[in-house]
Formats: structure tokens, C-alpha cells, sequence
């Protein structure tokens, strides 16, 4: 029993020390512009709700009223400096952006869009164009 005791602990331990060891998966949430990120930047794992023929993807940024998102195809990682640098498509294939997502020191997430198309959303019946950059808290 105390083995079992000794072994539920160890193995707690690893699953919580491997979910911080990787910052850069889960969902990330920015509540002034309404939209959310779901993301795992070190592995292609993740399907799009309902666009579940477009495969595996490394995540999307998705606003909370709207069915279209922007998805993440490329990822090069800086693990050292805690960033990573994104690069994006549309959902329909006609426009693509290259970002960086960055962990800063308060614990937040910094999105820079940094070229190409810059990210737009519906709402309340036009596009809205995204900011240039965003902060994202862990959700």
C-alpha cells in the first residue's frame, strides 16, 4: 500500500512538472478582443472543431462568436527565450502571417504579428481587425 501511495505521488509529480515544462500548450485567452488561442507548439495534435478535415494542426486563434479561425501550420521554437515563432493561414487559404508568441515575465502571452495579412474576425456584421499585438492569460 505504501508503494502505491509512493508511486500515485511520483506520478502526480511528473504530470505537473510535464505540464509546466510545456508553456506553450493549452488554451490562452484574451477577454478585450474576445478571442482564444488553443495551442500545442511542440506537437501538430490538435483538430479544429468542426473543420476536423483540415487535420492536425499545432492550434488556432478563434473568436468566442465567430466559426472562422486562423490556424497555425508552422512553428519554429525558442524555448530558451520563451517564444516561438508562428506562422498562419486562414481557414479559407487566402491569407497567411507570420507571428511570435512570447512568454513574458508577468506570465502572460504576447502575440506580435509581425508580417504578412494581419488577423481579422467577424463581428457585429463586418471585419474586425485583430490588434497587432495581444496579451493572452492561461485559461
Amino acid at each position: 500500500m505504501l508503494l502505491c501511495a509512493a508511486f500515485f505521488t511520483l506520478h502526480s509529480s511528473l504530470l505537473t512538472l510535464s505540464a509546466q515544462d510545456k508553456p506553450f500548450k493549452g488554451v490562452i485567452i484574451n477577454k478585450a478582443n474576445d478571442v482564444f488561442m488553443r495551442i500545442n507548439l511542440y506537437e501538430d495534435d490538435i483538430k479544429i472543431p468542426g473543420q476536423e478535415i483540415l487535420g492536425n494542426t499545432y492550434g488556432y486563434i478563434k473568436k468566442n462568436t465567430d466559426s472562422r479561425v486562423w490556424i497555425i501550420i508552422g512553428v519554429t521554437m525558442d524555448e530558451k527565450h520563451n517564444k516561438a515563432l508562428l506562422e498562419m493561414v486562414n481557414d479559407y487559404g487566402s491569407e497567411d502571417l507570420n507571428a511570435e508568441l512570447s512568454i513574458q515575465p508577468d506570465s502572460t502571452y504576447l502575440l506580435r504579428q509581425l508580417q504578412g495579412s494581419t488577423i481579422k474576425m467577424a463581428g457585429n456584421g463586418k471585419w474586425i481587425k485583430l490588434p497587432k499585438e495581444m496579451k493572452f492569460i492561461k485559461k
